[in-house]
């Protein structure tokens, strides 16, 4: 990471969506670091797909599958591109992203700028090996929800590992409505569909927000064993703004970074504990560092994600994150990753009793 240290106040004299642009195009044309870094203690698996990792590169990243390979050789167990809709659109006005340097946090509101779903399928087309993941959203200006969700579905199953649908963006008009019970399983009913009729068996994934509330919450790990989501995302951004202050904090849009971890982290621990483990979660929010990243998994996740940290660490990170996490296994008495999701959930559970 010494050389992220050398470049990053040079990115860093750029706005931000051009050094967002300048690093996918680096990792795009190979030019990021390489980590060769491979430990059996990190052998993991969630919902069939096997992973050399469980350390994920969340969407947002990469939106338009440019830089898949770059990711994968930096060390990613698994990369989400995305997030896609079905047809081409220019996203939010700019300005609409900034860095809260003080915070190691972002705030976006980008709305799902994106070239269109079969540009990224075309190149996913003809990418190399590694586990990838397609994250799916719905056209602003669209009036029907389930079917630009349908529509992306189709057009990227064949072509990526498994499927996220995204319904806890808070920069597209209506989208969080979409997490209610009725309107979720109304969505993952007809993706279901979908996925039958394309003779398929991939897993398809929900991201929600770390915003909802308990009866929320309740109500989507209803729909979620009920229907057999194959897993589900947790979470995406907050709209919540008591955990900064400072430059650029009164901006609309959704906040990532280190203030998001104990939020995303806690409604993690309690999604699991109300699926009582049968759902495969995965963990996104606040990851800076291995510690955060066992946390999450400590707290249910069976992988976890991560994308703000690399703006202020470098991919130099990924390798200092799995390596950290053989060591903390290993302090632990663990021989693999798998044996530490859910421990402390289930201490907490026990706890209550």
């Amino acid at each position: 990471m010494s050389c992220y240290r050398t470049v990053r106040p040079a990115l860093f004299l750029l706005p931000p969506e051009i050094a967002h642009r300048t690093a996918v195009r680096t990792l795009a044309c190979g030019m990021g670091p390489q980590s060769d870094f491979i430990d059996p203690a990190l052998t993991t698996e969630v919902a069939g797909l096997t992973l050399s990792n469980p350390v994920g590169l969340a969407a947002g990243f990469d939106k338009n599958a440019e830089a898949v390979n770059g990711a994968h050789e930096a060390g990613f167990g698994f990369v989400e591109i995305g997030t896609v809709t079905p047809r081409a659109q220019p996203g939010n006005p700019k300005p609409r992203l900034f860095r809260l340097v003080q915070d190691e946090a972002v705030i976006n509101r980008l709305g799902f700028n994106n070239a269109g779903v079969e540009a990224a399928a075309s190149r996913l087309r003809v990418r190399r090996s590694g586990i990838v993941g397609g994250n799916i959203g719905k056209n602003k200006d669209s009036a029907d929800a389930i079917t630009d969700y349908v529509t992306a579905m189709r057009i990227l199953y064949p072509v990526v590992n498994y499927i996220t649908v995204n319904i806890s963006s808070p920069n597209t008009p209506g989208l969080r409505a979409l997490q209610a019970g009725n309107e979720l399983q109304a969505l993952v009913k007809a993706l279901h569909a979908v996925r039958r009729e394309l003779g398929g068996s991939k897993p398809i994934f929900v991201k929600i927000a770390p915003d909802n509330d308990v009866p929320a919450l309740q109500a989507i790990a209803q729909v979620a064993q009920a229907e057999g989501i194959d897993g589900l995302i947790i979470s995406n951004t907050t709209i919540r703004r008591d955990y900064i202050a400072g430059p650029h904090a009164h901006e609309q849009g959704g906040l990532s970074g280190r203030p998001l971890f104990a939020a995303s982290t806690e409604t993690l621990r309690y999604m699991y504990r109300l699926t009582e483990g049968k759902v495969p979660l995965i963990g996104v929010g606040g990851i800076s560092n291995a510690a955060d990243a066992y946390e999450k998994i400590r707290a249910g996740a069976s992988a976890v994600q991560l994308y703000t940290a690399l703006v202020y660490q470098g991919f130099g990170l990924v390798e200092k994150i799995n390596r950290g996490l053989v060591e903390l296994l290993a302090r632990d008495g663990l021989s693999n990753v798998k044996q530490a999701i859910g421990v402390d959930a289930a201490l907490r559970s026990k706890a209550a009793l």
